[in-house]
């Protein structure tokens, strides 16, 4: 059924990262619907939203990427509170930490007070990520094989919308589907929950490896915010302290949008 902009959701918190405007494998025209179907107080930018990276080595900045943050700056006028922490591929902005422009503040990492009084730190993650923090070549030769991935990904796509079907990531399939990148994820989660216990906060909520979750571990309550190439993922926490993993499965125009798909991984933190 279709869905009209009388029946955007208000939610309290919208947790978004890893959307890489800059690219083209950024699903920015899927993202605009989904903003626009979608109202919160407080709006988390958990990094990379800006994919500085790729700029440097290729202009690439259609009109879909500066509506993107156009709606995201609208949103700040119109009264949310929008907190922009920055990853490793937007890092040119951890240079201006504490800046508040626009209605968007620029953080390191925060924290979030949930409706139940229960706090959590808010971090992209890549300062967790070995290989970002310890071995920066092999992260680049790892971002040139995924962009390859994602240069496949686009064609499919393509030929999959032509032939009427919905959107399908090989890219995220691809790396489901490698051991090894699966394994990384793990120690990756073990990570933010030692941080999070070592910070004395009840969760964690961060980005970074493009692989959304919510779940609890060890006592900690770990959320990764997914992305916006491979999956189209967003976090919400409603009024109710309940947080929903969305995987927004809605049509490029709003008039025809189908809405979101939840994965099951709801808790009330």
């Amino acid at each position: 059924m279709a869905i009209s902009i009388e029946e955007t959701k208000k939610v309290r918190s919208l947790f978004l990262s890893d959307i890489h405007l800059g690219t083209l494998g950024s699903q920015a025209d899927l993202l605009l619907v989904f903003l626009k179907l979608h109202d919160a107080e407080t709006i988390y930018l958990v990094g990379d939203i800006i994919d500085g990276w790729r700029l440097r080595k290729f202009w690439f900045w259609p009109q879909c990427h500066i509506d993107v943050v156009q709606a995201l700056l609208d949103k700040a006028r119109a009264g949310a509170r929008v907190i922009y922490i920055p990853g490793n591929h937007d890092e040119f902005l951890r240079d201006f930490l504490g800046m508040h422009s626009g209605g968007v503040e620029v953080m390191d990492q925060c924290i979030h007070e949930g409706a139940n009084k229960k706090k959590y730190l808010v971090t992209h993650g890549d300062q967790f990520d070995v290989v970002v923090s310890h071995a920066r070549w092999l992260a680049f030769f790892g971002d040139w094989a995924y962009v390859t991935a994602l240069k496949l990904n686009t064609v499919i796509n393509y030929c999959r919308r032509k032939m009427g079907l919905t959107y399908w990531s090989f890219a995220a399939w691809a790396k489901q589907k490698v051991k090894k990148a699966v394994n990384a994820v793990g120690k990756y989660e073990k990570t933010l929950v030692f941080e999070a216990r070592r910070q004395n906060v009840q969760g964690v909520i961060c980005g970074h490896v493009h692989h959304a979750a919510s779940h609890e571990t060890n006592g900690i309550h770990y959320i990764n915010t997914g992305d916006w190439v491979e999956s189209c993922t967003a976090i919400t926490e409603s009024f109710d302290g309940t947080y929903e993993v969305i995987r927004w499965g809605g049509s490029t125009k709003l008039s025809d949008a189908t809405g979101a798909l939840t994965d099951g991984q709801q808790v009330a933190a």
